[in-house]
């Protein structure tokens, strides 16, 4: 049966099938190479554990992003964390780097610096000064010569540059976003962090928040302070955002039935499934998809 985020296209790198990624995995390529066989289109996809930063240094286009339609231009860099569906259409001829990294190769280089960890915490486009470009744009090019030799030292050059594209990433952001971002997060807060991460594993199971409270170790009455506090809001209602955002990706680009969604996300009733979409999103789930369509 399928489940959870499988309903969706997941790749490795586009195209290729779905495997496990290395912990120090990092890829470059060419945006060109990547995009213009496929007429300038990439259909709507995710990578489980791959995170893409994307410098374009000509041309612009479109990104949809979990739903969200982001129109970008050049100078810019084009960031999407690991998990978000995502797709782009590419002005033609457009130009620029596609960088592609393991999320345990990001968690590495945010323990160095928390900082850089806020690059990744949702799908954007960072738009670049003049003086930025021009630094991304050198970093892009010795980056990506570093990857296609095997030069002594190689590995810690590909740190050095990749490191230096990130930096001038954050240095872009609005200074409020960075301020927090510096912040070193309190206990509450990494615990906050931990049942995120564990939500991504177990969503479509439909588990009660105390099983989620037994996993991390904690009483129940902890998980659920820790979440006010943090995010004002209750665990259960953070685990139902999760099903409702994997179940109108799946609406959105599936040819799965409602039946088929709801089974895939843990419902065991179709009836319950739609009665829990429309409670969320006040609408049927068939109603939701044929207005996407346009139907």
């Amino acid at each position: 049966m399928v489940q959870g985020s499988t309903m969706i296209p997941r790749f490795y790198l586009y195209g290729e099938p779905h495997r496990l990624v290395e912990e120090g995995f990092v890829h470059v390529e060419n945006l060109v190479e990547r995009s213009r066989a496929g007429g300038w289109h990439i259909h709507a996809h995710m990578h489980a554990a791959l995170n893409h930063l994307i410098h374009l240094d000509g041309g612009g286009g479109a990104m949809v992003a979990d739903g969200r339609t982001l129109a970008f231009e050049a100078p810019c860099l084009l960031i999407v964390p690991a998990g978000v569906v995502h797709g782009f259409d590419w002005q033609s001829e457009s130009t620029g780097s596609i960088v592609t990294l393991a999320s345990q190769y990001l968690q590495d280089l945010g323990r160095r610096d928390p900082a850089l960890g806020l690059l990744f915490a949702e799908a954007r486009a960072v738009p670049l000064g003049t003086e930025l470009d021009e630094e991304v744009g050198h970093f892009s090019a010795r980056l990506l010569r570093e990857h296609t030799c095997a030069a002594p030292g190689h590995r810690v050059a590909t740190d050095i540059w990749l490191a230096a594209i990130m930096v001038a990433a954050l240095r872009a952001l609005d200074p409020d976003e960075r301020s927090v971002a510096a912040a070193k997060p309190s206990p509450q807060a990494a615990l906050v962090k931990r049942f995120r991460a564990l939500i991504e594993e177990r969503f479509y199971r439909r588990e009660p928040v105390s099983a989620y409270a037994d996993v991390l170790g904690v009483s129940l009455g902890r998980l659920q302070l820790a979440c006010a506090r943090i995010l004002g809001e209750a665990p259960s209602d953070m685990i139902d955002q999760r099903v409702m955002l994997e179940a109108r990706r799946a609406l959105l680009h599936t040819n799965l039935s409602i039946a088929e969604v709801g089974y895939a996300l843990g419902f065991a009733d179709p009836g319950y499934f739609s009665r829990f979409f429309t409670r969320h999103a006040a609408c049927s789930p068939r109603a939701f998809r044929q207005a996407s369509s346009g139907a």
